[in-house]
């Protein structure tokens, strides 16, 4: 399955008779689906129709969708009628004319009510308008899934190369000089010398101390968990589909544990490390919060 984005933009508009119409939808982040719709009235039902295409073929995001309606204002066609016009012409020329009066004028007879008549452009088609509207739904939907999948192409790329970034990160620290025994016990026995040098401890109490807190300072098990993590990651996006609350909860355990390491790092070489895991982790949470 592909990988889909939450954020996404389709059009869908034409013309039926004098009305010109267009869907539009916009899709953002969400933890749900959440369909708004605005439409003008008369059109509810329409509007209803169009919401449940979206529900179900989506599966997360905050939609806003709107029907905009207008009507052409083309000028109305003019008509003469030729017949009551010549039978007013022929009407004045039979009626005798008073001294003093001019002859009818053609502009007078035109001025008369009914020899000029205007067609209004006529309205559309009801049941042709809601299925132009139905068909342009159809459309709309097909743009935002394709929208919404290239958006997630694109953000799939980017959260492989995080997930890699990770991984490389949790090798270094894995190969971390600091971790390696010789290291943590020449550390320890620096630290050891100086406890004793500073007064009158027990040898052998400060050595089980000495013991203790190098166990607690190990990060063997935060190293494991990244690493089992970061292959969830990587299966997740394999599969594709609607995996960004999966993601998002994939997310905060990564966060735990490399707040766990820089916590535990008894090393400036690892705390760098753990910092700069922390810093792409806080990315790759960002970027996912935008996948399905």
């Amino acid at each position: 399955m592909i990988l889909t984005s939450m954020t996404g933009f389709a059009r869908a508009a034409g013309s039926t008779g004098p009305v010109h119409w267009a869907w539009e939808v916009r899709s953002v982040n969400g933890r749900g689906l959440d369909v708004r719709l605005r439409v003008p009235n008369g059109y509810d039902a329409v509007g209803e129709v169009a919401r449940a295409a979206l529900q179900k073929a989506l599966a997360r995001g905050q939609c806003q969708l709107n029907l905009s309606l207008s009507k052409s204002d083309a000028a109305p066609r003019v008509r003469i009628n030729e017949a009551l016009l010549a039978e007013l012409a022929a009407s004045v020329a039979r009626v005798p004319r008073p001294e003093g009066l001019a002859p009818a004028s053609l502009d007078g007879l035109l001025s008369i009510r009914g020899v000029i008549e205007a067609d209004e452009e006529p309205g559309a088609d009801t049941e042709a308008l809601a299925r132009d509207l139905a068909e342009g739904v159809v459309r709309l939907v097909a743009d935002l899934v394709e929208a919404r999948r290239a958006e997630g192409r694109a953000l799939k790329a980017v959260i492989e190369d995080q997930l890699a970034e990770m991984a490389r990160l949790t090798a270094a620290a894995e190969a971390c000089p600091a971790r390696k025994p010789e290291a943590v016990k020449a550390r320890l026995a620096a630290a050891v010398a100086s406890l004793l040098d500073a007064g009158n401890l027990d040898p052998d109490r400060l050595h089980q101390e000495a013991v203790l807190l190098a166990a607690k300072a190990d990060v063997r098990e935060e190293l494991d968990r990244l690493q089992a993590h970061l292959a969830s990651g990587a299966d997740l996006l394999a599969a594709g589909g609607a995996v960004g609350r999966k993601l998002d909860f994939l997310a905060q355990e990564l966060g735990r544990e490399a707040n766990t390491l820089c916590a535990k790092a008894n090393d400036i070489a690892l705390s760098r490390i753990g910092l700069d895991l922390k810093a792409v982790v806080e990315q790759f949470r960002e970027q996912v919060q935008n996948v399905e």
